[in-house]
Order: structure tokens, then sequence, then C-alpha cells
């Protein structure tokens, strides 16, 4: 599909109209200390792969509820011999999981510890997953972007969130990562799961959200009909009269109110003929990024694969000075 969203100058200066909730700081900053009240237990066992530049961890840790939620640590062969190394922790797209040991190879190519979350109840679209999520649900459309959305405390991505902070305590308490020097990326819900703990970890020394999903709601939905923004459509097809109560709970999981919270550098990326994650909710997050060190690449004629591997090579470009 051609063009049909906003004019590039015009999502420039778009601002979301999402309607940021009075108590957005304290219902997270309350989410997160339950959620410390349990150990955050990270374990790393060696995984026996036939890699020779690479070693894998098969990583358990507790994220929300205490929950286990599963990931995979890749390290450069020889990182044991030198100084702690920076870590890229990656967060997944919408239906996959963390796949196989062998499939993460890019970042520790790049000499980085690189740590790609398993996302709970998720997994069996593309890629496998091992991370169940045990929290019952109301009733909900097929997908996860209903599962709890009756009420902020019942939401599956305030449970996806706090496992994607948790993954950052996680890696960080390995000895052979520098705490200081950590960065998160991911691609569409990576993207904005990315957004959302570069808006609650205050310490991260970048993020690089990928045509970020989870963005400016209530345009979102209304704009495309394409799924997984179409879940929600859909659910209210069916429950009538819950349009606000939907609103509500999805603006204390909005991008662009997490973005507003943005304390480190950040490459955003948009593709402008993007129907799944529209440009102007992208830009609806960028816009709103609060740290002054920002830049977005533009993919004019792209679809939600965006930049694809051109978006990783900037991306590679771009760390190294941040990490």
């Amino acid at each position: 599909m051609a063009l049909f969203d906003l004019p590039l100058d015009e999502l420039r200066e778009y601002r979301s109209a999402s309607a940021e909730p009075e108590d957005f700081d304290a219902f997270w900053a309350m989410t997160l200390q339950e959620t410390r009240e349990h150990g955050l237990g990270a374990r790393f066992e060696p995984v026996a792969t036939r890699l020779r530049t690479v070693e894998v961890y098969d990583v358990t840790f507790a994220g929300f509820g205490g929950h286990p939620v599963k990931g995979w640590l890749t390290l450069p062969a020889e990182a044991g011999a030198g100084a702690p190394l920076p870590a890229v922790v990656e967060f997944v797209g919408y239906g996959g999981g963390r796949g196989l040991a062998h499939t993460h190879l890019l970042w520790a190519s790049a000499g980085y510890a690189h740590f790609v979350m398993d996302t709970r109840g998720q997994g069996s679209a593309w890629g496998g997953g091992e991370t169940p999520d045990p929290v019952g649900s109301a009733p909900a459309y097929p997908g996860c972007m209903t599962r709890g959305i009756d009420a902020p405390e019942n939401y599956y991505y305030r449970r996806v969130f706090t496992d994607g902070v948790r993954a950052v305590e996680a890696v960080r308490s390995h000895p052979l990562v520098d705490p200081a020097r950590t960065a998160v990326v991911g691609v569409s819900q990576g993207g904005g799961i990315t957004i959302a703990v570069g808006g609650l970890v205050p310490d991260l020394a970048a993020i690089a959200p990928d045509v970020p999903f989870l963005c400016d709601f209530p345009r979102a939905t209304t704009l495309t009909d394409r799924h997984p923004y179409r879940e929600i459509g859909s659910y209210l097809k069916t429950h009538r009269g819950r349009a606000d109560d939907v609103r509500r709970t999805l603006s204390y999981f909005d991008g662009v109110h997490f973005a507003a919270r943005g304390s480190a550098p950040a490459l955003f990326s948009a593709g402008l003929e993007d129907q799944t994650c529209p440009p102007s909710t992208v830009f609806a997050a960028f816009n709103a990024w609060a740290h002054e060190e920002k830049t977005i690449e533009v993919y004019d004629f792209n679809d939600h694969e965006g930049g694809g591997p051109y978006q990783e090579a900037a991306q590679l470009d771009w760390l190294p000075s941040h990490l």
C-alpha cells in the first residue's frame, strides 16, 4: 500500500492525544516494588552448542509476580579473559519467543553481551518460547492484546513490561557484564517493550526501538485494521459499551507516556507504508521521547519490515558511541 498516514513534515510535529493517567508513575512504582519483593534469582546455565565464536547460557529469572521467565545470554567466546562487556538486551516481536540458542548471533559477534528475553505466553506463532503466563484473564479476544483489559492491574502488558525491567536487572547481575553500559533494543512488540523499559529504567545507556508497537493507542486502534491492534476493535465489537474502560486501561501502557520519561539517547525507526504500526504512532512516541539526543530512521517505501538489515546496520554504527 502507498502512503496512507500523515505527510512526513506533519509526522515530525505530530503529538498524541493519549491522556496520561494522573497516577501513572504511582502505578508503575507500586508494580515494580511488588515485583522486587520476589528475589531476582537469575540463573545462568551453560548450553552445549557447536558454535565456536560464542558461549550461550540458558537464563531463568523471576519476573512479574516472581514468575520464572526464560532468556538466552550469548557472549563472545573470549569474554572471560577481558574486562566486563557492554550489554544489549533484546525484546522480541508479537507472537514470538526466544527461539533456539544458536539463532541470536549479531550482537555477540559485534562484541557485546547479548540477552534476549522470552515473552511470557507467546512463542507459538514463530521462534518458539518456553515461558508460560500463569495469570488468568477475563473473557478476551484471541491473542494477547485484550487479556486482562478490564483493568490496568490485570492487563497482560503489565506483566510483560515488568518482565522487561527484570530482564535488564538479570543481565546486569552477570559478572561479565558492565551494568553501566546497558542498551535495550527490539522490533515491533519488542520496540514497544523497549520504550516501556526505557521509561522505567532511569540509567540505561541507550535504547533502539525499531518500528515500535504499543504506542498512541487512541490513534492506532482507529487508524489500522491490521492485527494485533485490530484485536482491541474486535473485542469492543462484541463487548459493546466498554470502550471507556478499555481506553483507561491502555493509557497505563501507552508508549507515548513511557517516552515522556525517557532518559537515554534513542534511535527509532519508522516505515511510512507501515499499516501494522502506523508511522504517526511511532512518531508520537519519538516526538515525546524526553532525552534530547534522539534520531529516527525513516524508510519511505517500507511496510512493517521497516529497515530490516539496514536498520541493524544503523544500530551497529550508532551503539558504540553510547556503550
